[in-house]
């Protein structure tokens, strides 16, 4: 055999091996999911709220309780996490929202939530609808479309 063929028999195996063990790993992390899941289920309440404010911040900068930072992994410590500051009653409490509903939240106003623990789940409107709001902004490359497709509109207009 080739060095060049060995190397590359080598390496495949490895993959292989890799391929394997992250597969292992997903189903693992899958059950630790579900069980955290169904916890998070069992302890929901829903709350009335009045969202003040959300940001995706790191935790040591949220405002959240000492022991809630220290529980968390050194990992999610550093990573940016949606945060909303709501008042819940006479008290204002932040809280760690689902990635899946953060930006179905609207800010300054009164929504009902599905809260387990520190940790929003669901929101329905309370009054009106639920309206995502966009605060994403447009890319260059959306802005230069949008403004090709407006000239185009313009020019069939003034054709009619």
């Amino acid at each position: 055999m080739s060095t060049v063929t060995l190397v590359l028999l080598i390496i495949a195996i490895i993959l292989v091996i890799a391929v394997i063990v992250l597969y292992f790993l997903g189903k693992k992390a899958e059950k630790k999911k579900a069980e955290q899941d169904e916890q998070i289920a069992a302890a929901a309440q829903t709350v009335t709220m009045l969202i003040i404010d959300k940001k995706r911040m790191r935790l040591k900068d949220a405002g959240l309780p000492a022991a809630v930072v220290e529980q968390t992994p050194k990992m999610m410590r550093r990573a940016k996490m949606p945060i909303v500051k709501a008042k819940v009653g006479p008290k204002v409490m932040t809280f760690i929202s689902d990635a899946a509903i953060f930006d179905r939240i609207p800010v300054k106003k009164e929504v009902k939530a599905v809260v387990s623990g520190l940790y929003i789940t669901g929101v329905k409107g309370l009054r009106g609808s639920n309206e995502p709001v966009e605060t994403k902004k447009k890319g260059l490359w959306a802005r230069a479309k949008a403004m090709a497709e407006e000239k185009t509109k313009e020019k069939e207009k003034e054709k009619k």
